[in-house]
């Protein structure tokens, strides 16, 4: 039976991505650090593990039960991740560093310790959901866009490693997606930023925000996990796979306009 990984199982695109492959009659490891937000992957069928991915011993906690149970995995959903927002003056170094714990180093981690099973198999697909923000940036989105630019090109480093072992390494760059997403980069944004010399800037980026990510402005999770698995299930998958509302759009318009027109439009949709 095929055997996949998911992480950042507890919501979204995580938990519809895992949902999608238990329907379809894989072995799912569903992991995220709040277990109790996954019952219902666990109702149907999913092995819900506790994982905090920024600590080495969850990590490997984890790799060891899979290991145990099925010798590794055929599929890797690395999916977890969060978006820190605030001025790059105001974010603190530490702030920085956990965001890229999380978003590069912990996937980073988890990677290797699942890499030499599928390499002894010789086949796997390894999925990054990185997104849009790894190939265009948006004011007060810094430290967010230097992990995601960093995941795609570490992402597209590792697949010319691994190709020649017969595995494949899938980009997924999601646009707006119906998640948390919006919410969870608000707050801490604005109490970075929204008292300093930026807050101006933070509350018209607040304000873009919550329209962006307001019901039914974005696309689906269950959409995007639809992308995700139809990657997993191709013979020979794309190397990125680009989804969800704005998505294209924006790519387009930056390689159209050129970085310093790019920069006066994304200001002007920010309000400045």
């Amino acid at each position: 039976m095929r055997t996949a990984l998911v992480t950042g199982a507890s919501s979204g695109i995580g938990k519809e991505t895992a949902r999608k492959l238990l329907e379809r009659g894989w072995t799912v490891y569903a992991v995220a650090r709040r277990v109790d937000r996954m019952a219902d992957l666990e109702k149907l069928g999913a092995v819900t593990l506790s994982m905090d991915i920024t600590r080495d011993a969850d990590v490997r906690a984890v790799v060891d039960r899979v290991t145990a149970e099925h010798g590794g995995v055929d599929v890797l959903v690395n999916n977890a991740g969060f978006g820190l927002y605030g001025a790059i003056e105001d974010t603190t170094v530490d702030d920085a560093r956990y965001q890229f714990e999380v978003n590069l180093f912990g996937l980073a981690r988890l990677t290797q310790l699942l890499l030499p099973h599928m390499r002894e198999r010789g086949r796997g697909k390894i999925v990054n959901v990185s997104s849009i923000g790894g190939k265009v940036y948006t004011p007060l989105g810094g430290w967010y866009h230097a992990t995601k630019h960093a995941l795609e090109g570490w992402s597209d480093t590792l697949r010319l490693e691994v190709a020649p072992f017969g595995l494949d390494v899938i980009i997924i760059e999601p646009g707006v997606i119906e998640t948390e997403f919006g919410d969870v980069l608000t707050e801490p944004m604005l109490r970075r930023s929204g008292s300093s010399a930026y807050a101006g800037l933070a509350r018209r980026v607040a304000a873009a925000s919550r329209a962006n990510y307001a019901p039914g402005k974005g696309t689906s999770a269950a959409r995007l996990a639809e992308v995700i698995v139809g990657a997993v299930a191709a013979r020979r998958p794309r190397t990125r796979y680009v989804a969800g509302r704005y998505a294209r759009p924006i790519l387009t318009l930056r390689r159209w306009l050129g970085d310093r027109a790019f920069d006066r439009l994304v200001m002007r949709a920010a309000g400045g």
